[in-house]
């Protein structure tokens, strides 16, 4: 493989865009280091997932805005995987992600200070900047996949999704100790985790400013730009517009609604447990449960995505999804054996519909325009986790916790006929 002179493409770059060899060498280094940043990313997620709601309930004296914070901090990340999508397509994944991590760390500070202020304006702009964080954590995902092969696409998803569960699972176990840790220093104790989050995605903005180089995205770029007439003839033939088109759609109607559903569960599970008599530290397993049943299993869910397919694990997510949302409805509400079995199946549901759908995206954008697509459909993302922590809190309210999470399971059963729209759509 020849890389053409005159095509401004950096000596550095070009040594590896020749080499098979050293090809896949840059693709395991880029996911020690990506697998690295995930896990502070990891914390700094776990802080708003755990206590988020909580804080706002506190400050705002009520329950029916105690989904303010997912819907703000998932605001936040539209507009931060757009802008991160774009910095990463224009100066690549090391820009991009690094930019994301630290305006999440910025954040996470701002929280800390609007609770000692117990100012909501402070508080709401804090939580939208905070949300970089979690846009960035997921978007790191697909630096894994830029120098993958197309079998071995969700593997490299799910390498760089399961070492997040380190952090994610640590981060709402410490929610005790760091909310002792905030007492001490005259800080509100719901505040506390949001310290962790500052430092952790702090941390992981620093690993990948240094160390993921040469960049991931601007290698596949030249590899793609001087591939062989022959292979650019074959791909070209092979995924025409319409079929990507409709890839694309799939796969982010995918991840759109198992966000949906996962966000507006999981978002009133530690309000409903605090009503219903269980302390903070059981709040923090269950939850704690919860993010690992979303990271962990990744590594098998890409096995089984690549070996079987998009479309059977597609399938596998809204049932699972559904069972997750019957099980939260009817568990007794003093069980917390059945609490975390209901969130453990809406975790791993998550999983199955992310890797999945992120596979459906990845083999349906070319290097060219690859991050900035994978923003967009990001922001999408986001969006629909906002409205899913915006419409929790009101729909429980108004109803109960059981209502929400029927109507949730129930909603993800979508994902199937807009799978079998896309096998359709191939076949025409």
């Amino acid at each position: 493989m020849k890389v053409e002179q005159g095509r401004g493409v950096p000596d550095q770059v070009r040594t590896y865009a020749e080499s098979l060899e050293k090809l896949r060498q840059l693709h395991k280094k880029t996911l020690v280091i990506v697998v690295l940043s995930q896990m502070f990313g990891g914390a700094g997620l776990a802080a708003g997932v755990t206590v988020g709601a909580l804080l706002a309930q506190q400050m705002l004296g009520t329950d029916s805005f105690a989904g303010v914070p997912a819907a703000l901090f998932t605001l936040g990340s539209a507009a931060a995987a757009l802008a991160v999508g774009r910095l990463s397509q224009k100066f690549g994944r090391r820009a991009g992600l690094a930019a994301g991590f630290l305006t999440g760390s910025l954040g996470a500070v701002g929280i800390v200070i609007a609770s000692v202020l117990n100012s909501l304006p402070l508080l709401f702009l804090a939580l939208l900047i905070y949300g970089a964080g979690t846009a960035t954590n997921l978007q790191a995902r697909y630096a894994g996949t830029d120098l993958a092969l197309p079998t071995q696409r969700a593997k490299a998803i799910s390498t760089a999704m399961v070492f997040t569960t380190f952090g994610a699972v640590a981060g709402p176990n410490l929610v005790d100790v760091m909310g002792r840790v905030a007492a001490a220093m005259s800080i509100p104790p719901l505040a506390g985790p949001f310290l962790l989050a500052a430092a952790a995605y702090l941390l992981a903005g620093l690993v990948l400013l240094f160390f993921l180089r040469p960049d991931p995205l601007i290698v596949a770029k030249a590899v793609a730009e001087n591939m062989p007439i022959e292979e650019n003839t074959v791909n070209t033939s092979a995924q025409t517009a319409s079929i990507r088109k409709s890839g694309l759609f799939v796969g982010a109607s995918v991840m759109v609604l198992t966000q949906i559903v996962m966000v507006a569960i999981m978002t009133m599970t530690p309000v409903h447990m605090k009503h219903n008599g269980h302390g903070m530290s059981e709040v923090g397993i269950v939850i704690g449960i919860h993010i690992a049943a979303m990271y962990l299993p990744s590594l098998v869910t890409g096995y089984l995505v690549d070996k079987y397919g998009r479309t059977p694990m597609s399938y596998a997510s809204g049932i699972t999804l559904l069972l997750a949302g019957m099980l939260a409805a009817w568990a007794p509400h003093d069980s917390m054996v059945l609490l975390v079995c209901a969130l453990a199946l809406l975790g791993l549901g998550w999983n199955f519909g992310l890797i999945s759908g992120t596979a459906t995206i990845v083999d349906a954008t070319p290097a060219s325009v690859r991050a900035k697509t994978q923003g967009t459909i990001d922001v999408l993302i986001a969006l629909a986790g906002a409205s899913g922590g915006a419409m929790s809190g009101i729909v429980a309210a108004q109803t109960s916790y059981s209502t929400l999470s029927l109507a949730g399971g129930f909603l993800s059963l979508l994902l199937i006929p807009v799978v079998i729209w896309k096998r359709e759509r191939r076949k025409n």
